[in-house]
């Protein structure tokens, strides 16, 4: 199985086959409009419209399983991305990542990454705070373990790589550009 193999929900119900995008670089990623990390959002949009052009397609999938951070609907959620943050990269039909009812996809990125740590500073001593208490085991299992999760995809639909939340959008950046 790969990435291509699944199909995503758009914000009106309809599936997108991954597959549409083959030949693209991927950064898929689960958000939330009200989290620390939301104004990561501005930061992604940049990139998009850097790297859009050459090939690089930011895949948006809002979630409201981290302690509500995603309340609205789709429609609400949508408006806030593209009225706050100018955001133009797909977005689509908020899910879930974790437990029974996880999306496929995450399913899916969850069972083929590891997780890469928080790494230092406020926000990560934080998360592992927050996190631990979720799952006590979080360091050694797959589960996403806070919105802006993001996982790398090369143009042969490759999982190249896990970035946490705490991992700088530069960081992301650097990688996604070496394989456009």
């Amino acid at each position: 199985m790969t990435i291509y193999d699944l199909k995503v929900k758009n914000t009106d119900g309809s599936e997108t086959a991954l597959a549409d995008y083959r030949g693209k670089v991927l950064l898929v990623v689960n958000t939330a409009t009200g989290c620390g990390f939301t104004p990561q959002y501005e930061e992604l949009q940049e990139l998009y419209e850097a790297d859009h052009e050459k090939g690089l397609e930011i895949l948006d999938f809002p979630c409201n399983q981290f302690m509500n951070q995603a309340p609205g609907t789709d429609e609400e959620i949508h408006d806030f991305c593209t009225g706050r943050f100018g955001i133009t990269f797909p977005q689509f039909k908020k899910l879930e990542v974790l437990g029974e009812n996880a999306d496929p996809l995450f399913r899916y990125l969850a069972e083929n990454t590891r997780f890469e740590g928080f790494g230092e500073g406020p926000m990560a001593e934080i998360l592992k705070k927050v996190v631990s208490q979720m799952d006590p085991d979080y360091e050694s299992n797959g589960n996403i373990k806070w919105n802006f999760t993001k996982f790398l995809f090369d143009r042969e639909g490759n999982l190249v790589r896990r970035f946490e939340p705490t991992c700088p959008v530069a960081e992301v950046r650097k990688e996604s550009e070496a394989l456009l």
